[in-house]
């Protein structure tokens, strides 16, 4: 099966093509540039390098979140664009699972780390054993100092994965102490083979995959914000 991978979670854009186990390419750019112009050329450079056309694909993978709110809403609707219009199935997988999976092979606790200002992350726990990637903390958005916390209640290791966690390392390494082991550049960021794997066995209609935020839109907090003083003004 000819699969397309797609993430655009953070600022570094992931593409990947598969043909069944065997990966055919993949490509990663670590710029801060807008993906809304960077996709959908680089998907085509790609698909021209292993002389694959559109019509030969059979599933698109697409990290759906949670990460920046802009670029997960560009991947999403890219990846079911291409599906609808090409009438093949779309598997969605969680963007900090993809990361969290490009970790090296080890038996053990991982954390992702996306950064969601204001000393908050995107977060979750996954355990990696004999290839397989067990979620055990669901993904957030949480501030660093309630998240030490809640890992260090699973009294082991926690390895920390993806360039990002690097802003919070001093204040992760200062409550979490030798709990805490940080990849730093070994895993920087989603390796395309990691989204193809790990959608590899789901499938949907591309009606049914929506955006993971993980939190309200800046505008709608905002919204929500100002109607709570109002109300609260009028009691």
């Amino acid at each position: 099966m000819k699969t397309l991978a797609i993430d655009t979670s953070t600022y570094t854009l992931s593409i990947g093509l598969a043909d069944g186990d065997s990966i055919l390419a993949e490509q990663v750019t670590n710029v801060k540039k807008n993906h809304s112009v960077r996709v959908m050329p680089a998907i085509q450079a790609l698909m021209n390098e292993v002389e694959i056309m559109p019509g030969d694909l059979e599933k698109i993978i697409v990290s759906n979140g949670p990460g920046s709110y802009t670029g997960v809403r560009i991947g999403v609707t890219i990846a079911k664009t291409l599906a609808w219009t090409l009438n093949i199935p779309i598997a969605a997988v969680s963007g900090l699972a993809s990361l969290a999976a490009s970790a090296p092979v080890i038996d053990g606790l991982v954390c992702p780390v996306f950064d969601a200002r204001r000393g908050r992350v995107f977060t979750g726990l996954y355990r990696l054993s004999n290839g397989s990637v067990q979620t055990i903390l669901e993904d957030q958005n949480v501030s660093v100092t309630e998240w030490c916390e809640e890992l260090l209640l699973q009294n082991e290791p926690v390895l920390f994965v993806g360039q990002e966690s690097g802003i919070h390392k001093e204040e992760i390494a200062g409550k979490m102490g030798e709990r805490a082991v940080f990849a730093d550049k070994a895993v920087p960021y989603t390796r395309p083979a990691a989204l193809l794997m790990l959608g590899a066995n789901e499938e949907s209609d591309p009606s049914e995959v929506v955006p993971n935020y993980a939190r309200l839109a800046e505008a709608e907090a905002k919204w929500m914000e100002a109607n709570e003083k109002k109300a609260a003004g009028r009691e």
